[in-house]
């Protein structure tokens, strides 16, 4: 007999980092709770002083990638200097240290070879995680940043009727320390 789950959304009065740390996350066990969320949500990437994303969650991705342009190595290839842009449209200048290079398939069908880096990633209710984004310039795409599945797995799933069920725009924005701020109202 094969095994079957359920999954039954359930809303709770919990930040998303709270209920993260109760439920245990990550958790790589078939079944486990998990944290549901949007087809899109809202993201902060604090590292780079980006205090909202809009982000497509694609459970078909492998990987994640981030819009940039300008992308530079340092002599060395150990770090990269790129512009990527907030929500508000602000450019903003990064340097990051490389994690590695690899080669990736576009959606068109493309093999690339792209830079790699590691960011902390924040969702509205203060949960955060490391994520591996691959840099890519994804000025022909809807969103500026794709989470694939590597970045998913083992704390949420994707209800694909739904978008930001984590929380608003705002609400992230206001989270985020003034120190981070990138541009907007």
């Amino acid at each position: 007999m094969s095994r079957t789950f359920k999954a039954i959304p359930e809303a709770v009065d919990v930040p998303s980092g709270q209920l993260a740390a109760a439920l245990g996350l990550p958790s790589r066990e078939p079944g486990a709770p998990r944290l549901v969320i949007g087809r899109r949500e809202w993201l902060a990437l604090p590292d780079f002083g980006i205090r909202s994303l809009d982000a497509k969650t694609d459970s078909g991705a492998r990987g994640s990638s981030l819009h940039v342009e300008n992308l530079e190595l340092s002599h060395d290839k150990t770090s990269a200097r790129f512009t990527t842009f907030c929500h508000h449209g602000n450019a903003v200048e990064c340097t990051s240290p490389v994690a590695r290079f690899g080669q990736v398939r576009s959606s068109s069908g493309v093999i690339q070879e792209r830079v790699f880096i590691h960011a902390n990633a924040v969702f509205c209710g203060g949960f955060r995680w490391s994520i591996l984004l691959s840099l890519a310039n994804r000025s022909d795409m809807l969103y500026p940043l794709l989470l694939g599945r590597r970045a998913l797995a083992g704390y949420f799933l994707i209800d694909p009727l739904r978008v930001h069920l984590l929380g608003t725009r705002r609400q992230l924005e206001q989270e985020i320390p003034a120190s981070t701020r990138c541009g907007g109202p």
